[in-house]
């Protein structure tokens, strides 16, 4: 058992791996073959897609803004979607931070699809897009400490004090790292080492503010570095807000009881339920797009297929977004989209001095 004083910086935060005792539990297990079995099942589906950007884009548009709802930070579908279409410079400070989400991510993913393995330069890299600055690891006269919100009567409270100190945080960072990298000196599920790094990111807590947006983020990362997913589509954010007090209880318990199983259950049923959800949500969007597909169709027959994948992009688009190979000038695409408002597939809005064009049936299904 760890001596743990919440007040005081958790120096003595171990190393990884955990024991095995604490990993490798009957309950542990049958939970990871469920999470797994539903992981493959959804990898599986999107690669079927005739077009997965259709849905990268979509989801992780609705991960960034739900991770960041996790840190307090609010906006709303309408205002994300106007700030992605659009060229509007009034943004709220909220939106602003939910987009430099969505930019970390794609960040981090092409690092790791040229690199194919984590370091600490891509962790830093994270971190600075999500807050917009050029610091990284915190320094060590900082002290950083973990305040309960809320209005209860124990907010305000200190819930945990990371480690302190340059050479600790080094240490636990390389193995770290070392640990998610190397699977023949740690040869542990990885699914099981994403929810065991997760925890250890936010124990060593190495940045002053974003620590759990870029954990968020490097859970994406492991699944596609260690090949469970081709696209970036399991997104957990969505699951930890509905299970906040609980991410939260689970997440203190491993520091000051060393609990590993509880929070890996939490974890594991975490990644089954979200994939579960996604592949409903790819099954609605695919049978709304190939319903509308047909519909279009009937009504102008010699429309450009490309079009009906487009707007299934994103749900906000410009005439400009369509312009490229097969729709040469923009006169054409904005021809096209106004014959779709015509028959009631999109809506023409103003924004400002540019016209949107908004697909509702996507908007419906993915802020259900």
């Amino acid at each position: 058992m760890l001596k743990f004083d919440r007040n005081k910086p958790f120096n003595q935060l171990s190393l990884l791996p955990p024991a095995d005792n604490k990993i490798f539990t009957k309950e542990i297990l049958l939970k990871l073959a469920e999470a797994n079995r539903s992981l493959g099942k959804l990898d599986g589906i999107s690669q079927k897609l005739p077009n997965p950007l259709m849905l990268v884009n979509t989801i992780s548009l609705q991960e960034a803004k739900s991770s960041s709802e996790i840190e307090n930070i609010f906006t709303t579908d309408d205002e994300l979607y106007k700030a992605i279409s659009t060229t509007d410079t009034k943004i709220s400070p909220a939106a602003k931070e939910v987009l430099r989400y969505r930019e970390a991510l794609w960040q981090g993913i092409n690092d790791i699809e040229n690199k194919n393995k984590f370091n600490r330069d891509l962790v830093i890299k994270v971190f600075q897009k999500i807050k917009d600055t050029s610091t990284g690891i915190r320094s060590p006269q900082s002290n950083v400490r973990i305040i309960k919100g809320g209005q209860s009567l124990t907010s305000g409270e200190v819930v945990y004090t990371p480690p302190k100190g340059e050479s600790i945080i080094e240490k636990l960072l390389d193995n770290f790292i070392e640990f998610i990298n190397d699977d023949n000196k740690f040869p542990v599920d990885p699914l099981l080492k994403m929810a065991i790094s997760h925890y250890q990111l936010e124990a060593i807590h190495p940045f002053s503010d974003g620590n759990g947006r870029a954990g968020r983020i490097l859970n994406i990362l492991i699944l596609i570095q260690k090949g469970l997913l081709k696209y970036p589509i399991l997104y957990l954010s969505k699951y930890i807000i509905n299970n906040k007090d609980s991410y939260y209880y689970y997440l203190n318990a491993v520091s000051s009881r060393n609990d590993w199983k509880n929070w890996l259950l939490f974890i594991l049923n975490a990644v089954k339920e979200t994939a579960d959800h996604t592949i409903f949500k790819i099954e609605e969007i695919t049978q709304q797009f190939q319903d509308t597909r047909k519909y279009v169709e009937k009504k102008f027959p010699k429309i450009d297929f490309s079009i009906m994948e487009a707007i299934f992009t994103q749900p906000y688009i410009k005439a400009i977004h369509i312009v490229g190979d097969k729709i040469k000038s923009r006169n054409t695409a904005r021809k096209y989209l106004d014959q779709l408002c015509d028959i009631q597939v999109l809506e023409l809005k103003h924004i400002g001095n540019e016209n949107v064009y908004i697909n509702n049936d996507l908007v419906r299904i993915l802020e259900s």
